[in-house]
């Protein structure tokens, strides 16, 4: 098994990012921070990259595609959007194809559907494992970054590539040797974007355009001031075009995500002819819209929720966004500290009638 890591909302859809050769699921790190606020986020790193192990046999784009697979599994995400750099992008690209059931959109960064030669990639693959990962560093940044790159987010990804184990690399580079999907790009159904960096030696710009032009339907987006690690170099242009290239939340999903089935459905259950607008106003507008903004993560809008049902003394509305609050990541603790809060701005004896509703709903939760 692949080490993975998983952050965001339980409930909310799955993302899947791939990493590229010689560098940990950190590549991902500031773009991961902002699309987990509405997407549950899977990281995984490559075979004997990051802490993941070497897996004997993993040579090909079929073995590892198959390792990503069992990430998924073992992550619960039956179907999940994809998104991934260079060869985690290539292994995007055989998922859509083999398993179309399971992606439900793919993202192509700084990717192609065949890189360099046969001959390259075993000729990489010899002198790892002769002369080690550390044979590589001193080209790595320049091919990786132009001169807009965090110096300290740029280091991480040399400090990755030298971590990562010889015979782990060089079985990634012969599964990069025999990949070459451009016969068959045609036959990629999911929902496509392709992501390029303007000076991307390693996937410039003209081979993302092979893609995007073979991909039916899918869009290309050159980013400018970006090589090969578009993610670190220029993680805001990533996390904007993932952003309006991946669905956006529905506000009936945001409201159950934050709520729970139990209550939205009860609240369905209950609609008349009478209310079923007032219904629809709340989840188009409360949760579709402004539960939704990237602004603020969902901690961050419970807290204000809770000061404002305080403020309000609309009590029977603060227990059901306590039971939220927790649900959004938020603890007793954390919960008791805005109530706290709420004690000087909002006055003592609203937070008094405030602080044993919360005691209430807190204890009927153990």
């Amino acid at each position: 098994m692949l080490n993975f890591r998983v952050d965001g909302p339980a409930h909310a859809p799955a993302l899947i990012l791939g990493p590229s050769l010689g560098t940990s699921l950190r590549v991902w790190d500031a773009p991961a921070a902002a699309l987990s606020r509405h997407f549950r986020i899977v990281r995984y790193d490559l075979p004997g990259h990051g802490d993941s192990p070497v897996v004997p046999g993993a040579t090909s784009m079929e073995a590892l595609a198959a390792l990503v697979i069992k990430v998924a599994d073992a992550a619960g995400a039956d179907a999940f959007h994809y998104g991934g750099i260079s060869l985690g992008g290539a292994i995007g690209a055989w998922l859509a194809l083999r398993h179309p059931d399971r992606v439900l959109s793919l993202t192509m960064v700084c990717s192609a559907a065949k890189f360099g030669t046969e001959e390259s990639w075993h000729e990489r693959s010899a002198l790892v494992r002769g002369e080690g990962t550390r044979a590589l560093a001193d080209l790595a940044w320049g091919r990786w970054f132009t001169g807009n790159a965090d110096k300290a987010a740029g280091q991480a990804m040399i400090d990755d590539l030298l971590a990562a184990d010889d015979e782990g690399y060089a079985e990634c580079c012969e599964a990069l040797a025999g990949y070459d999907v451009r016969a068959e790009l045609p036959a990629i159904t999911a929902p496509t974007l392709v992501v390029a960096g303007r000076d991307d030696p390693a996937a410039p710009p003209a081979v993302a355009r092979e893609l995007a032009d073979g991909i039916p339907g899918a869009a290309l987006q050159e980013l400018p001031g970006a090589a090969h690690l578009a993610p670190v170099e220029r993680p805001d242009a990533v996390v904007a075009a993932m952003r309006a290239h991946l669905p956006r939340l529905d506000g009936m999903a945001v409201r159950r995500a934050v709520l729970g089935d139990e209550h939205v459905d009860r609240a369905v259950a209950n609609t008349t002819g009478f209310t079923a607008d007032f219904q629809d106003l709340i989840t188009r507008y409360a949760w579709g819209e402004i539960w939704t903004r990237p602004g603020l993560d969902r901690k961050t809008r419970s807290c204000v929720t809770l000061t404002a049902l305080v403020a309000g003394g609309h009590l029977d509305e603060l227990a059901m966004h306590v039971r939220a609050a927790i649900r959004n990541g938020l603890t007793p603790d954390e919960i008791k500290e805005v109530l706290l809060q709420t004690a000087i701005y909002c006055g003592v004896p609203a937070a008094n009638a405030a602080f044993a509703v919360a005691q209430r709903t807190l204890g009927s939760l153990e």
